[in-house]
């Protein structure tokens, strides 16, 4: 997947925020980081967590519940 496509995608994911997809990216790389599996095939040790964190996030494997405004 092209990586235009990846972030339109993901940012759709984000309720098209990108301050929104940044944490989401930042949180899951972190959990990868401590020894998560990703959600799909992929060799941790060759692609960046924070791709990997990207895709799941495109492919929606990683979704963001609820956003509650005051």
């Amino acid at each position: 997947m092209r990586l235009e496509k990846t972030i339109s995608n993901a940012l759709k994911n984000a309720y098209d925020d990108q301050y929104i997809l940044s944490l989401m990216v930042s949180k899951r790389a972190n959990e990868l980081a401590e020894g998560a599996e990703p959600f799909y095939k992929v060799d941790k040790n060759k692609i960046k967590l924070t791709d990997i964190a990207l895709v799941e996030i495109a492919k929606g494997y990683i979704v963001l519940d609820k956003i509650v405004e005051e």
